[in-house]
């Protein structure tokens, strides 16, 4: 299976995936899951695939996935119940962030080197990556809760595909820019100049594709729905 059909299937199963939570679990399950999505996709964004002829880093779809839930809470919850689940997703990657840095200091056992290792590899990098994942999770989603409050009030409520889009998109620019200024600040600026526009182009991506997600949510979800 190529990285294109890959990652296409990742992306609806991870879209159905947050509407089932949401049928399932309701707010509550919106704020595990954007915990969990925040930890996951600063995992995997440690790995790089070629994409649609891009270089990328994995991490996009989850990420992505978690403006459709501060979404769906700003929508069937109202604008504070969205900033409690930013908020939360925002601790939970700070405390992950600092309890793996504290596991790599643990000397391992000789069978479990490798296991060491691996994990060494992985979340050595965190401290720099985390930083800027972090500050522009922060600003980008509590804009995003902002910017679609402010564009259903606009509205009257209506054209919830617009409120959706407008919102994601411009919140999704600010935080690659934030992200990848940290992240990769040093590297020749043609090569971050890059990276910076593959990433905002696979979020634009999710963030299309989450669009008729919401709109079933609408359908199986009634605004009444029990927290």
């Amino acid at each position: 299976m190529s990285n294109e059909v890959l990652w296409i299937v990742f992306l609806i199963v991870d879209l159905l995936f947050t509407l089932i939570t949401f049928k399932v679990f309701g707010k509550k399950g919106l704020f595990a899951l954007i915990a969990a999505n925040i930890i996951l996709c600063n995992i995997q964004v440690a790995k790089t695939i070629d994409l649609f002829g891009f270089t990328v880093t994995l991490g996009n779809i989850l990420y992505g996935s978690i403006f459709l839930s501060t979404d769906l809470l700003s929508e069937f919850f109202g604008k504070k119940e969205a900033r409690q689940g930013v908020i939360i997703g925002f601790f939970f990657m700070l405390f992950m962030t600092v309890v793996m840095q504290l596991a790599l200091f643990f000397v391992p056992t000789e069978e479990g080197l490798v296991v060491h290792e691996a994990l060494t590899v992985i979340f050595s990098v965190m401290p720099r990556i985390a930083a800027g994942s972090l500050a522009a999770y922060l600003v980008s989603q509590l804009h995003d809760v902002w910017a679609f409050n402010f564009w259903k009030v606009k509205t009257g409520g209506k054209k919830l595909w617009l409120r959706n889009n407008l919102s994601t998109l411009v919140s999704q620019a600010i935080d690659s820019l934030i992200f990848c200024f940290i992240a990769f600040w040093g590297m020749e600026q043609s090569i971050l100049i890059e990276i910076i526009i593959t990433t905002y182009i696979m979020k634009v991506f999710v963030a299309i594709a989450d669009t008729p997600f919401i709109y079933i949510a609408k359908k199986i979800c009634p605004s009444d729905q029990n927290a």
